[in-house]
């Protein structure tokens, strides 16, 4: 019998998360699409979402339970009795690996699990992993770490890109969730873009931005260090490397210098403004006037008031991308935006709020399920606090961490400092990965366990927006979800997760998450999976945040000045230090065909024939000094491959932009420790780097 039919869903990719219709035949994906009336998509899709789909039947996908075969090897003598005659009967898979029954995986790890903490202690596991996969599987993954095996240490991918807008936002304002509706740029008179490559990154919410343009209901300001396609549409606001938090703290000094805040708002729902004001007028760095000194960005002196004044004197959304948070001033960068808004009252109300472009379809839900070392479900105090990313990596270099389980999180690609990483990862005695191909950190894995994609399972979603969506399986397969394989094994330690199915999952998981999800049950979200619902949910949902007063403990916003730092680019610029030939500041960004590790993405041809190599964008004026087509370059921690060079205008001379996707490419080898100094996020939007033109004989 030939069956056809139209399946409404989520994208899988960022976290914009579109509203999506399959249409299936016999069990394959034969096309997506978004309905005219799409609450985020509007009707339209980026190509990914459009044409990324074809993963989900690739003939790459893990279709099964690994283990390998030096792991057997190495613990042979130690293996239970029923293991070890099991061992016997194994079919080979390839060189590496053994393909074995899940039961006995699942047996194996809870074996392997139970073994390290009796050897060397609880401390010695962690989990890495929850922003790829539903909120269900998110909050079991937590509660994996820290009841079955009581470790505290679980974190996440916000690791490496937005948990400086958590620690920014909860210091000021007491969350650190976008506070408004992507519509709400229909409503909004003023945009401010700022490191964030939306046209690129987050296309469905550039799509309306750029409407709002056109249609000239709103004025539009891009700060970045290049000239990015949305800066196309309205003011470009080119900033040199390193001076976010100095161009925020100048808007500010702007504003109260001249008076453009707003006193009545500021009375109500603030505390510490006197003394923050204080602070930033008599603030060297912050009079817009400093950058006269600033050798090639002069221009900025009258741009930043420009934008300044529009932002208080306009209603006015603020989005932000990684270019903010990848820093060593990333937390503070987002407290200086978040100061922004309330000084000029411009949050909690209709066209009017902050709005950090998540990255990952579920990194809201996995940060509010608890996957962070420092939050429980809901932000709550954990009984222990973890330690974070960059931290468990030292440990697993001295030998304290000895076992990982990662799910859905590449962190042998994606994360800085790769030579430092794999140096800790080869430490581990074990490593089980949950994942649907074999990525650079599953190379490492022990035991590999193939588990459903987003298009083939039942599970709730949270986007950059908190709309949680619950989406539903598009076509079938025998492959277990996420949570299941932590119940299965948790099931042969402690017996405790006795979760039937998905929405058994959700019950318990809204109830932890109780003060955002409570209202939201399956029902209820399944009765509005069009529109999707913004947490908090109770009885109804809640589009905008802070409306009456801040979600801090007394309800006010709270000022927190920091003091910007002098260093890198702008030092050498205002010093007129000189700059070696082969010196250049890098920063790093995504392409709109390809997505993070492009474990999906190149696994689609329409998509990894369009940008099947990581380039380097270069400023044109620089042809001569770079003098060639393809370079590598250099940090003290490592080099790249040989890259391609694309030589372009939006470029400043002295700097270059590029691409992480491809593996190959070993960018985020040339990346260090150095992190933002309150939440280890790594500084991937800015590194000095040393390049080597490869000279072709032809």
């Amino acid at each position: 019998m030939h069956h056809s039919s139209d399946i409404n869903s989520v994208c899988t990719y960022c976290g914009t998360g579109c509203d999506i219709t399959a249409q299936v035949e016999d069990n394959k994906i034969i096309k997506i699409y978004a309905q005219n009336d799409g609450y985020v998509s509007q009707g339209k899709l980026c190509i990914k979402g459009a044409q990324g789909f074809t993963f989900v039947d690739s003939k790459e996908r893990i279709r099964n339970a690994r283990v390998k075969k030096l792991f057997i090897e190495k613990n042979s003598e130690e293996l239970p009795r029923e293991l070890k005659a099991r061992v016997k009967t194994l079919k080979e898979f390839d060189e590496e690996y053994y393909e074995v029954p899940y039961e006995f995986a699942t047996s194996l790890a809870a074996w392997k699990l139970m073994d390290i903490k009796e050897k060397y202690g609880r401390h010695a596991f962690c989990g890495m992993g929850g922003a790829r996969t539903s909120c269900e599987s998110a909050y079991v993954f937590q509660k994996f770490v820290r009841d079955a095996m009581n470790s505290p240490h679980v974190d996440n991918c916000a690791r490496v890109c937005h948990s400086p807008s958590l620690k920014g936002m909860r210091t000021t304002i007491g969350e650190g969730a976008a506070t408004n509706p992507f519509d709400d740029i229909y409503q909004t008179e003023n945009i401010i873009v700022m490191g964030s490559n939306t046209t690129e990154a987050h296309p469905i919410v550039a799509n309306r931005i750029i409407k709002a343009v056109r249609d000239k209901t709103a004025t539009l300001s891009v700060l970045d260090v290049r000239e990015t396609q949305l800066a196309k549409f309205g003011e470009a606001v080119v900033i040199p490397y390193e001076s976010n938090l100095l161009v925020l703290n100048m808007m500010a000094y702007v504003i109260l210098k001249e008076e453009l805040y707003n006193k009545e708002f500021i009375d109500s729902r603030c505390i510490g403004f006197e003394e923050y004001k204080k602070s930033i007028l008599n603030d060297p760095y912050a009079n817009p006037e400093f950058m006269s000194k600033v050798k090639g960005y002069e221009y900025l002196v009258e741009q930043i008031p420009a934008v300044a004044r529009l932002y208080a004197t306009k209603k006015s959304m603020f989005f932000w991308g990684l270019g903010i948070t990848e820093h060593l001033d990333g937390s503070y960068a987002v407290m200086a935006i978040t100061h922004l808004a309330m000084l000029t009252g411009n949050i909690g109300k209709t066209g009017a709020g902050l709005m950090p472009l998540r990255g990952q379809n579920n990194v809201q839900g996995a940060c509010d399920t608890g996957c962070l070392p420092y939050y429980g479900p809901d932000y709550s105090v954990p009984q222990e606090v973890g330690l974070m990313t960059p931290q468990l990596i030292d440990e697993m270099i001295a030998g304290k961490v000895k076992a990982m389980y990662v799910m859905g999180e590449d962190i042998a690609h994606i994360h800085p400092n790769q030579n430092k990483v794999h140096k800790g990862l080869a430490n581990l005695e074990l490593i089980i990965s949950n994942e649907l191909f074999m990525n650079e950190v599953t190379k490492m894995a022990d035991i590999i366990f193939g588990v459903k994609s987003a298009y083939e399972k039942t599970g709730v979603y949270v986007n950059a927006m908190r709309r949680l969506h619950l989406s539903q399986p598009l076509v079938d397969t025998d492959l277990p979800d996420d949570w299941e394989v932590l119940r299965d094994i948790e099931n042969k330690i402690n017996g405790e997760f006795e979760f039937k199915d998905s929405e058994d999952v959700w019950n318990e998981a809204k109830e932890a998450v109780g003060s955002r999800f409570s209202g939201a049950t399956y029902h209820k979200l399944s009765k509005n999976r069009n529109r999707g619902m913004l947490w908090p949910i109770k009885k109804d949902d809640t589009p905008i945040l802070h409306v009456e007063d801040f979600r801090t403990e007394d309800g006010k916003g709270k000022f927190a000045y920091h003091q910007y730092q002098l260093r890198e680019q702008i030092k050498k610029l205002v010093n007129n230090e000189e700059f070696a030939s082969n010196e250049f500041y890098l920063t790093t960004g995504r392409t709109i065909v390809q997505y993070n590790n492009a474990a999906q993405t190149q696994r689609s041809e329409a998509l990894n024939s369009r940008y099947d190599r990581d380039v380097v964008l270069a400023s044109i004026e620089d042809k001569d000094r770079i003098g060639s087509n393809e370079i590598i370059m250099r940090t003290q921690y490592g080099e790249t491959a040989i890259l391609p060079v694309k030589f372009v205008k939006t470029i400043k001379p002295g700097t270059l932009f590029t691409t992480f996707h491809h593996a190959a490419s070993k960018v985020n080898y040339i990346f260090g420790d150095e992190a933002d100094e309150l939440i280890m996020t790594a500084k991937f939007k800015s590194i000095r780097v040393e390049i080597e033109p490869i000279c072709n004989a032809s």
